[in-house]
């Protein structure tokens, strides 16, 4: 005699076939067993894949091409995959010539004090709001996100009454590097990325270091900037890349040429420059955001991704 034990229906975490799970893709598996449909499927793919390369990395291809050109050949042959004579002196004559050098510096001190101030902000904005939570955290989230809805150039004019007179100390802070540096910090949007992240971090973290007698210092610098590396690079690669672009409030801010950063010194150095070594300096200011994303993209992807690194 034996004993037959019903254990009822096994509960699987094996996911369905592809085949039956319905529109997750644009062609059926049934048709793409088809040559005709896998032969149609490759030259689109290659298609947009080389329409994608045109637009994105045309622009840069043919910036490299100028900059090594003479003037007379990128006015006569704007167009020319090759320059008619090779010029790589332009580089070098940008950089003494137009002190292009120079600007590049005064741009590197520019978004480094930026970055500082940016990652101060964020991360213990982020930490108050998504760890410490006050009671008027909510008030202060609503109104972080207001000011995401307020146009910069709206603001450009208190901005500037607030740094030619600091409120209390009545200090000017025009032609100064601070007048850029400390305004970075009001980023609301980055405040909220790192927020977000932070939020995705397992609360039973907090709640054993509490446990073990951590503070809000102790949770903050051994736990959870820790595991914020993807959303601080995230957040660097953002801060550099706006503060290396950023034009019309250093222009505003800065009134000495000798402290301005590249992106204000072009469009003056355009109107008396000679147009290859104007396009040369061009290239030179495009190199370091171009670098800071390639050297930052796996970070870029997990932080947006909001991988915390914690498996569950």
């Amino acid at each position: 005699m034996s004993l037959i034990i019903d254990e009822g229906p096994r509960q699987t975490s094996e996911r369905p076939p592809k085949d039956t799970e319905p529109f997750s893709r644009l062609v059926s598996p049934h048709d793409r067993r088809r040559r005709v449909v896998r032969i149609g499927l490759r030259i689109t793919e290659i298609v947009v894949l080389l329409l994608l390369i045109a637009f994105c990395a045309g622009p840069i291809l043919w910036m490299l091409k100028a900059a090594v050109s003479p003037s007379s050949d990128i006015v006569a042959r704007p167009l020319s995959l090759w320059p008619s004579e090779n010029r790589f002196g332009n580089l070098g004559e940008a950089l003494s010539g137009l002190e292009i050098g120079r600007y590049l510096l005064n741009s590197v001190y520019l978004a480094g004090g930026c970055l500082v101030v940016q990652l101060i902000v964020s991360t213990s904005a982020g930490f108050a709001l998504s760890v410490l939570k006050p009671r008027y955290g909510k008030v202060m989230y609503a109104m972080i996100l207001a000011t995401l809805l307020v146009p910069a150039t709206v603001s450009l004019v208190p901005l500037y009454l607030t740094a030619q007179r600091m409120p209390g100390l009545g200090v000017n802070l025009i032609n100064s590097f601070w007048a850029i540096w400390l305004p970075a910090g009001a980023n609301a949007f980055n405040v909220l990325l790192v927020k977000r992240f932070f939020d995705g971090i397992p609360a039973e973290l907090y709640e054993a270091a509490r446990v073990d007698g951590a503070g809000p210092l102790t949770l903050l610098w051994r736990i959870v900037l820790p595991m914020s590396r993807p959303v601080l690079a995230v957040v660097s690669l953002f801060t550099l890349i706006a503060a290396w672009k950023e034009f019309l409030w250093p222009l505003i801010a800065l009134t000495d040429p000798q402290k301005q950063p590249i992106a204000v010194a072009l469009p003056t150095i355009a109107k008396t420059s000679d147009q290859g070594l104007l396009i040369a300096g061009l290239l030179l200011a495009s190199v370091p955001p171009l670098l800071l994303f390639i050297a930052f993209q796996r970070q870029v992807v997990n932080g947006v991704g909001g991988d915390t690194g914690s498996k569950g």
